[in-house]
C-alpha cells in the first residue's frame, strides 16, 4: 500500500496516476484526519508538500504509523540540508528515499516528469517509474540538490527575460519581434513562455520563490536578485499566478512609478484574512502602516468576549505575525494607538502591552471610544513601524 501525502496542482494528478498504475493508494491532505492513520500498514510514504518545515511537520505527526521496513520517499523542493534533518528524524528502520521533480502539471498528468532520485532507490523504483523518467543520482540528498540546481538556473532566466521584454517595449521593440529573435536562441523555450504569460498556474510563482531562495548561497548574486524581484512580485499579489506572470510585474513596474503608488499590501497568511475592504498592513519604503487590529480568529469570529486580557493578547499575536512577515519585530513600532470601549479597562491592557513591548517605549496615544465596528470588541490597535 501507497499513502501519499500532499495534493495540490502536483499532487492531485500523481496520486491519479498511481491509482490508475493498479497501486493501492491513501491520500492524505490537511483537514483529512490524522497522518498516523493515513500511514499505517504503507509499505511506502510519499511526501509532496510546499516546502521542507511542511514536510517535518507532517512527518512527525506520522512517525507513531510508520512501521520497520517502511520507505518514505519525499518529492517535494526542499533542498539536501532538509534531507538530512529528514533522515535524522526517522527511525533507522524506517528508509528514506529523496526524489523530486521536473516538470510541471502537463508531465505530472501524463507520466512524463523527470524524477531527480537521492539514496537507495531499490524498494520503489518502479513506483518512482510511474511518474516518468527517473534518473538515479546515488547517495541520499543528491536528488534534492540537484533540483535545487537546475532551478538556480532555469528561475533567474525567467526573471532575466522578464526584465529583456520590458526593456524591449520600453524601447519600442515589439514584443513578437524580440520573441521572434529569441526563438532562435538557446534560451527560445523560456523566452515564447515569458512573452505570452500563462493564464493557468502550472508553477506558482511564490514556489520558485522559495525554490530560487533554497540555491541562494552568499555570493550567489543572480539567484538573489531573482529572488528580491520574485518576492517583490509576491508581496504584489502575484504569488498564486503562474511564475511567466513575473513578465507581467515586471511590465507594470514603469506605471507604479509613473503613478507614484510605492505602496505594498501585507496581508500574511498567519493572520486572520481581512474583509477584501483593507489590507492589514502597507508598506511605503521603510515604513509600515498596520491596520487597526482586533481580537478576531481565524474564522473570523470574536476572541474573548467581556475579557480585555484575552482579547490584548489575541491582538498582540496578530501584530507579532505581520511585523514578523516584514522581519520586523515589537521593537521597531514607532507609534501606537490604540482604541478603548472603556478607560477602566487600560490597566488589564496595559499588563498585557508590557509583556511585547519592552523596550523603549514608542511614541502612543489611547483613546476611548463609545463603540467599536463590531459588538464585543474592547480595544482596537494601530501602528506605525519602522522596519529595520
Amino acid at each position: 500500500m501507497i499513502a501519499f501525502l500532499g495534493q495540490g496542482r502536483m499532487g492531485v494528478p500523481m496520486a491519479r496516476r498511481l491509482v490508475e498504475a493498479g497501486h493501492q493508494v491513501t491520500v492524505w491532505k490537511r483537514g483529512l484526519g490524522p497522518v498516523r492513520a493515513a500511514v499505517e500498514g504503507a509499505d511506502l510514504v510519499i511526501t509532496m508538500l510546499r516546502d521542507g518545515e511542511a514536510v517535518e511537520e507532517v512527518l512527525t505527526q506520522a512517525l507513531e504509523g510508520l512501521r520497520p521496513g517502511t520507505t518514505v520517499v519525499e518529492m517535494s523542493t526542499i533542498g539536501p540540508s532538509a534531507v538530512r534533518r529528514l533522515r535524522e528524524l526517522l527511525p533507522p528502520s524506517v528508509a528514506l528515499v529523496d526524489a523530486p521533480v521536473l516538470g510541471s502539471v502537463g508531465p505530472a498528468a501524463d507520466g512524463t516528469l523527470t524524477v531527480l532520485a537521492g539514496g537507495d532507490v531499490s524498494a520503489c523504483r518502479s513506483v518512482l517509474s510511474v511518474f516518468g523518467n527517473v534518473v538515479e543520482l546515488g547517495p541520499l540528498g543528491a536528488g534534492a540538490a540537484l533540483k535545487v540546481a537546475v532551478m538556480g538556473a532555469l528561475v533567474p532566466a525567467q526573471v532575466l527575460l522578464a526584465e529583456t521584454f520590458a526593456y524591449g517595449e520600453a524601447h519600442g521593440v515589439p514584443r513578437e519581434a524580440l520573441a521572434g529573435v529569441l526563438a532562435q536562441t538557446p534560451l527560445g523555450t523560456l523566452a515564447s513562455r515569458i512573452a505570452a504569460p500563462a493564464d493557468e498556474t502550472r508553477y506558482a510563482l511564490g514556489l520558485a520563490a522559495k525554490d530560487v531562495r533554497l540555491g541562494a548561497w552568499e555570493g550567489a548574486t543572480m539567484a538573489r536578485a531573482a529572488e528580491a524581484r520574485l518576492d517583490a512580485a509576491v508581496e504584489a499579489g502575484f504569488g498564486e499566478r503562474d511564475v511567466t506572470s513575473i513578465a507581467t510585474y515586471v511590465a507594470e513596474e514603469p506605471v507604479r512609478a509613473s503613478t507614484g503608488s510605492r505602496a505594498v499590501a501585507v496581508n500574511p497568511g498567519s493572520v486572520p484574512a481581512t474583509n477584501g475592504f483593507y489590507s492589514h498592513a502597507v508598506r511605503v519604503g521603510d515604513m509600515l502602516y498596520v491596520s487597526g487590529q482586533a481580537a478576531f480568529d481565524e474564522r473570523g469570529e470574536l476572541v474573548g468576549e467581556g475579557d480585555m486580557t484575552a482579547q490584548a493578547e489575541a491582538v498582540f499575536q496578530n501584530i507579532g505575525e505581520i511585523l514578523a512577515d516584514q522581519g520586523a519585530g515589537f521593537e521597531d513600532i514607532a507609534f501606537i494607538r490604540t482604541y478603548l470601549t472603556d478607560m477602566d479597562q487600560r490597566f488589564a491592557y496595559g499588563e498585557v502591552r508590557r509583556k511585547y513591548i519592552t523596550g523603549t517605549p514608542p511614541a502612543s496615544t489611547t483613546v476611548e471610544v463609545s463603540k467599536l465596528f463590531m459588538p464585543g470588541l474592547m480595544l482596537e490597535i494601530d501602528l506605525i513601524v519602522a522596519l529595520p
